[in-house]
Formats: structure tokens, C-alpha cells, sequence
């Protein structure tokens, strides 16, 4: 088996956001307290993170993550990568570059934004060091097979993931129909659902609540979420079968799909 942990739960504002008074009765449920979208899976062989959020450091102390074999990259919205930098500190622990595994399109942006993660440096100036690989359809690495599907996330593609009968399918808006036949016999979906009106590029509430029905998992979770949603009083009023995901959230998945 793999653990899957919901390293993070919000959209790319967090919750609560900056500068907006929410009502103590929402403040006061730790489930509304969402940092930025990100996942971590666990295997006897190795622990890959899905993404970089701003609040990385703080959500791996927090889940008391030591280390970090190797990083996916769904794409380079700055609440997916923002946190790289504190890869560092598994680079200098391993003696190592870290994997990255990300699209050429994206490896590009990478090398923009952390250019001085890729340059030469004298001894005692300490720096994250990236190994680019290209991010095929289908990956194994640390005892965990991925199937990497291509989504749509407004005019950006993004790379959703399935792992033995889980899927994860964050900042998507679309979900073209090859992806959606290597989505069927899921027992555990997460999928994005950032509010209640339409947004051009993620699915919202109704739009999630519709390709939840139709991929018909045993359970999904709703992530990428804003303060739209007050997690319990939202849970009370969907069907058992949906639940909205929270910082922290762990999950057992099946290792091979189906």
C-alpha cells in the first residue's frame, strides 16, 4: 500500500486570505485553514511530493517529512512551485541534485524562475540543485507507478496523476475524453472544485459535482478549495460519497490500478 497525504488543500490565495474578516465560527474549525495545493506519497521504497506550494516547508514540518526522493510538477503557476527553494535542504542533506520530473515546456519556466539552481557557485554558498527529467505517461520511481494524464487548465496543460486506484486532479478546467477512459474503477478521486460561481479555468462546485458522478469513485475529495467553502456546514449537505479535502488529509491507495 501507499499513503497519500493532502499536503495542502487551498486555492492560490490560501485560507483565510489576506486582507478579508472571516467570522470566528469559520476560523475557529482547523479544516478551514488551507494552504496551497500540494501531495505527498509515501512508499516502503521512497516519498515523492506532487508540487511545490508557497507553505511547502511548513506543511512538510508539520507532517515531520525528513525526506523527499523526487518532485512532480503538474505546471509552474507560482502556488505549484513557489516552495522549491526549500528543496535545499534535501539536496544538501542527500549530496544530491533532486529529480524533478516535469514537461520540457515547464522545465523551461523552472530554469527561468530558479536559474541559480543550474549555476556554478564557490564552496559554502548553498543553493537548491535541480535534475530536470522529462515527465513521461507513464513513470515508476520509488515503488510507485503513475499514470500521467493531460489536462486542461484554461489555455495551460497540466499533468493530472493516477496511482493504483487514486487519482489526482488538481487546477484542471477540462478533462479531455482519453483521460477521462483512464479515470474509470477509481476508488478515491481528488479533483479541484476552487468555488461556487464559474471560473475560466478550474472546475467549480457544479461543474466538480458533475464529473464526480460521472467517474463514479468510491469516494472523491474536493480540493483546491477557496473560502467559499465553510468545510462543515458544506459536508452536511453533500451526499457520503463526496467530502471535501483538508490539510493533512491521509489517504491508503492501492498500489496497482485495478
Amino acid at each position: 500500500m501507499i499513503e497519500a497525504i493532502v499536503l495542502g488543500s487551498g486555492t492560490s490565495n490560501g485560507v483565510p486570505s489576506l486582507g478579508i474578516e472571516y467570522p470566528q465560527t469559520f476560523l475557529r474549525d482547523p479544516r478551514n485553514h488551507r494552504t496551497r495545493t500540494s501531495l505527498l506519497l509515501r512508499s516502503p521504497e521512497g516519498t515523492i511530493l506532487v508540487d511545490c506550494a508557497p507553505e511547502m516547508r511548513l506543511q512538510l514540518l508539520r507532517e515531520g517529512v525528513r525526506k523527499i526522493d523526487g518532485v512532480i510538477v503538474t505546471h509552474t503557476h507560482a502556488d505549484h512551485i513557489m516552495g522549491m527553494d526549500d528543496l535545499r535542504s534535501f539536496c544538501l542533506r542527500n549530496k544530491s541534485s533532486m529529480p524533478i520530473y516535469a514537461w520540457p515546456e515547464y522545465q523551461a519556466d523552472l530554469r527561468r524562475v530558479f536559474a541559480y539552481a543550474f549555476k556554478d557557485f564557490p564552496d559554502g554558498i548553498e543553493v537548491p540543485r535541480f535534475e530536470l527529467r522529462d515527465l513521461p505517461e507513464c513513470l515508476t520511481t520509488c515503488g510507485i507507478e503513475f499514470e500521467i494524464l493531460r489536462l486542461e487548465h484554461g489555455p495551460w496543460p497540466v499533468a493530472g496523476l493516477r496511482i493504483g486506484g487514486l487519482a489526482y486532479l488538481t487546477d484542471v478546467g477540462r478533462i479531455p475524453p482519453a483521460a477521462m477512459e483512464r479515470l474509470q474503477g477509481l476508488d478515491c478521486l481528488i479533483l479541484d472544485a476552487v468555488r461556487y460561481k464559474p471560473h475560466p479555468n478550474h472546475f467549480n462546485f457544479e461543474q466538480a459535482m458533475e464529473v464526480a458522478a460521472q467517474l463514479a469513485a468510491r469516494i472523491t475529495y474536493f480540493t483546491h478549495l477557496s473560502h467559499d467553502y465553510d468545510h462543515a456546514v458544506v459536508e452536511a449537505e453533500l451526499p457520503p460519497q463526496i467530502r471535501l479535502a483538508f490539510d493533512g488529509l491521509r489517504i491508503r491507495v492501492a498500489a496497482k490500478s485495478p
